[in-house]
């Protein structure tokens, strides 16, 4: 299909129509109502004491499968769920609006309606000020060297839950979208659209771009969700085997990738251990290749994230920890660099502790003095910026400030 990327940069969001071909969209509604019946007994099971005996699927306001969490819940009946992320309409477009021919698919999961009402959501931009960056440093990245992450949303019925804010993921909220969120954050903003998608189509857009969940109701719902970025970490695929030959190698290359990202995060880590600044320079610009300052700056900020959660994996009875950035250092979360326990492993106590002095006055800098809030982001109020990068970080200055601890940044 002919894509405007130009366009889809600048208004952030694409509706692709047909990216489920309409031959095999009755049949992907039959394996996915399958998936979802295997899950739902999951759901019994694990759920909590007091829950109904559904559990999540009868409490949650928009149950979610994850099919990354549940790989068990694929087999030749239902390996379509998967297929359908390696169609030209969606992989192929991914590809081409984030300008990367090696794409790789992250989560796969899919949306669900409520058992009753849970009405609108809240308005926000998926940015968590613990384990992302602010938001101008996505932005600049962004304008510098295009997305990193691609998130679709795929109608299996007719959809118009999302809403997203055209542009929105260019600049921080206006003064009236942030007077309007902190009044009432589940009703439209000034310039919301909704996104019509009927049966088969899909939409493609760019994160940190506000966005809303308009009406979680009984409606039926089946909305396929997920996204692509340039590296990914599977945990298990033992469901390819059901796939064809040539889309087995497809995950393979893109679970090679994943490891590659992962040695090459690790060398940046041991360069800065063994204070060694080609080596780090030289780590940086493999990580994303012809990046500009911008990128790297990113790049930086996600390092110094990833420093300070294997420090906490390391020092599990440390105290003064936020619970959240706990959670977060067991999750793992790769577009940030964060690969979690396991990678953590690759490194003793004591390099946890020199990681960490060193990447310590970034994430310093990117906190401010007192607690504070920014509406339409996923967090309450905390000290790390919701917006703003540090006036000044420069990543020459980091390295060659190692032996002094002077990193060239000013908060």
């Amino acid at each position: 299909m002919k894509l405007n990327r130009d366009q889809f940069l600048e208004t952030g969001y694409l509706i692709v129509r047909n990216a489920l071909p309409a031959d095999k969209l009755e049949e992907l509604r039959t394996s996915h109502e399958i998936l979802v019946e295997r899950q739902k007994c999951n759901w019994a099971r694990e759920r909590k004491p007091g829950d109904p005996p559904g559990g999540i699927w009868e409490t949650a306001p928009q149950p979610r499968l994850n099919l990354h969490n549940t790989p068990e819940l694929i087999d030749e009946r239902t390996i379509n769920a998967v297929e359908l992320w390696l169609y030209e309409n969606t992989l192929g477009v991914s590809s081409e609006l984030m300008d990367s021919p090696g794409a790789a698919v992250t989560e796969m999961m899919m949306m669900c309606n409520p058992v009753r009402d849970h009405g609108p959501a809240h308005w926000h931009r998926d940015l968590h000020p613990f384990n992302t960056a602010p938001l101008q440093g996505y932005i600049d990245d962004l304008l510098e060297n295009g997305p990193r992450y691609l998130q679709w949303n795929i109608a299996l019925y007719d959809d118009d839950v999302l809403w997203v804010v055209p542009g929105s993921h260019r600049r921080f909220n206006t003064a009236e979208e942030d007077r309007q969120l902190l009044a009432d954050p589940r009703v439209p903003l000034p310039d919301g659209t909704s996104v019509h998608l009927q049966a088969g189509d899909g939409v493609v857009y760019i994160l940190p771009i506000l966005h809303w969940g308009s009406n979680y109701s009984t409606k039926m719902r089946r909305t396929i969700h997920g996204g692509y970025a340039n590296h990914t970490q599977y945990q298990d695929l033992s469901y390819t085997r059901y796939l064809s030959p040539s889309d087995q190698a497809l995950f393979d290359r893109w679970n090679r990738q994943s490891a590659r990202m992962q040695d090459i995060t690790a060398s940046v880590f041991r360069a800065v251990i063994n204070q060694d600044a080609a080596a780090f320079q030289e780590g940086l610009e493999k990580l994303q290749p012809g990046s500009g300052d911008k990128g790297k700056l990113l790049l930086m900020v996600f390092l110094a994230k990833a420093a300070y959660f294997i420090h906490i994996l390391k020092h599990p009875k440390e105290n003064g920890v936020l619970p959240e950035m706990r959670h977060f250092a067991t999750r793992g979360h790769p577009t940030t660099l964060n690969w979690g326990p396991a990678f953590a492993d690759r490194f003793s106590r004591a390099e946890s502790e020199i990681l960490w002095r060193h990447f310590e006055p970034i994430d310093a800098s990117l906190q401010a003095d007192e607690v504070h809030f920014a509406p339409g982001f996923q967090s309450g109020p905390v000290r790390y910026f919701f917006n703003e990068m540090p006036r000044e970080m420069d990543v020459v200055a980091f390295s060659a400030g190692w032996n002094t601890r002077n990193t060239g940044i000013v908060a």
